[in-house]
C-alpha cells in the first residue's frame, strides 16, 4: 500500500512547506502532496519542481468549497505541473480542464460538506457513486474520506468502495495510527494520506518528521 505524505494541517498547506520538505528529502518517500489553499502559487510551483527533481510524484488535493474556486484550483494544479489531483466534486467541468493534460484525477465519492471536508451518505450510495465515477473517462480512481464520516464504519466503507471501483482507492484524512493503516490495507485501499498526525508528532518515532515518515513507510509495507 502506498503512503502519501501531505504537507498540510487542517486542510491547508503549511506555511513552511518548503522547509519541511527539505527535511524529508533523504527519506524513501515516493508520493508527496499539498492542498490548494494555504500558500501562494509560486510556493506550490517551487515545491513541485523540487519534488520532481527528487523523482517523486506530486499530488494536489482540492478542498475548495465552491464550484468556481474548485475549477480555479484544478487549473492552477495543471499549471503548476502536479501528477495527481485528488478530491473535488465537479467532475464534468474538471474533466474538461484536465483533458489532454496527463494529470491523474481522483475525485471524492459521496457528498462532501464543510472545510475541513467531511463525507456524508450511506455506504451503498458512496460505493455506487465510486463505481460510476471510475467508469467515467478521465477519472482514474477515487479519494475517499473514510475516516471523516461520522455515521458509518470506515473499514466497511473502504472495502465497499474498493469492491465497487474500477480504479485505485486512496483513503484520505484522519489516518493517525498503525491500526488504521492495517485496517485500510486489509480493506484493499491502494494508498492513504497522512498530514496532521505526522506534523503534530503523533506517529511513532515523533516528533522528528523524517523518522515518522520512515516508520509509516514500513507500516504501509506491512513490516
Amino acid at each position: 500500500m502506498e503512503f502519501i505524505f501531505m504537507l498540510t494541517q487542517d486542510d491547508r498547506t503549511i506555511p513552511d512547506a518548503l522547509e519541511v520538505y527539505d527535511s524529508i528529502r533523504r527519506t524513501e518517500l515516493r508520493y508527496v502532496g499539498f492542498k490548494d489553499v494555504g500558500v501562494d502559487r509560486p510556493t506550490l510551483q517551487k515545491l513541485t519542481a523540487e519534488m520532481h527533481a527528487d523523482d517523486r510524484q506530486v499530488m494536489l488535493e482540492v478542498v475548495s468549497t465552491s464550484r468556481d474556486d474548485e475549477l480555479r484550483s484544478i487549473q492552477a494544479a495543471v499549471d503548476v505541473g502536479v501528477d495527481y489531483i485528488l478530491g473535488g466534486t465537479n467532475t464534468e467541468a474538471a474533466g474538461e480542464l484536465l483533458a489532454g493534460s496527463g494529470v491523474r484525477y481522483y475525485p471524492f465519492p459521496g457528498t462532501i460538506v464543510g472545510h475541513p471536508s467531511e463525507l456524508r451518505g450511506d455506504i451503498e450510495e458512496i460505493a455506487e457513486h465510486a463505481r460510476h465515477l471510475t467508469r467515467t473517462d478521465g477519472i482514474d480512481g477515487v479519494d475517499l474520506l473514510a475516516y471523516r464520516h461520522r455515521g458509518v464504519d470506515p473499514v466497511a466503507l473502504t472495502k465497499a468502495v474498493v469492491d465497487a471501483s474500477h480504479g485505485p482507492v486512496i483513503a484520505a484524512g484522519s489516518v493517525d495510527s498503525e491500526e488504521r493503516i492495517q485496517a485500510l490495507q486489509a480493506a484493499g485501499a491502494w494508498g492513504f494520506t497522512i498530514g496532521n498526525a505526522i506534523l503534530a508528532g503523533q506517529m511513532p518515532e515523533g516528533p522528528d518528521v523524517a523518522a515518522q515518515i520512515t516508520w509509516t513507510l514500513r507500516a504501509a509495507a506491512g513490516a
